[in-house]
């Protein structure tokens, strides 16, 4: 945890500010542990393209395995997902395999600053807000995921469908 963080009453996930990528990295990581150990029922990711997240890791990836049920969902809103396969290309043969569990959609729309950078569970979620130095908050105040949830479900009103799992050729 970073110093001005405390640990929350729900789970153990941390709360409070967070600094720098090397922070935003771990609690992206412990969330998606957390996420696989609790069940949790959806994830919604938002991000301009993903590229600075740790999803290049075998270990986040296996923790999305183990998240991975039916009835599960991921959301993944991006304004791009152009990076994902140089980036990403354990998590993008998870998503591959796990097609059914995720959505994908494009928020072509959405400006840098518009764009929450965010990861959002059922009781907690974290967001940069500095996303220069990957600065920002996590927590698990119903209030503030409530905020950030709206910001989300914006992006997703405002998308289409993007990174298929597959291209169909006829």
């Amino acid at each position: 945890m970073g110093p001005t963080e405390t640990a929350s009453a729900l789970g153990g996930l941390p709360e409070g500010r967070f600094n720098g990528a090397a922070e935003f990295s771990a609690l992206v990581r412990t969330a998606l542990v957390q996420a696989a150990e609790e069940g949790w029922a959806e994830m919604v990711w938002s991000d301009l393209d993903f590229a600075d997240w740790p999803l290049r890791e075998r270990a986040v990836v296996q923790s999305l395995q183990a998240w991975a049920r039916p009835g599960r969902r991921l959301v993944l809103l991006a304004r791009s997902f152009a990076a994902m396969p140089r980036c990403h290309p354990l998590f993008v043969d998870w998503r591959i395999r796990c097609d059914h569990l995720i959505e994908c959609r494009k928020c072509s729309a959405f400006e840098g600053g518009e764009m929450p950078s965010a990861l959002l569970g059922p009781t907690w979620g974290l967001r940069r807000l500095d996303l220069v130095h990957s600065s920002g908050l996590s927590s698990a105040e119903p209030r503030w995921r409530a905020e950030l949830r709206g910001l989300q479900q914006a992006c997703q009103r405002q998308s289409t469908p993007g990174f298929p799992a597959s291209i169909l050729g006829l």
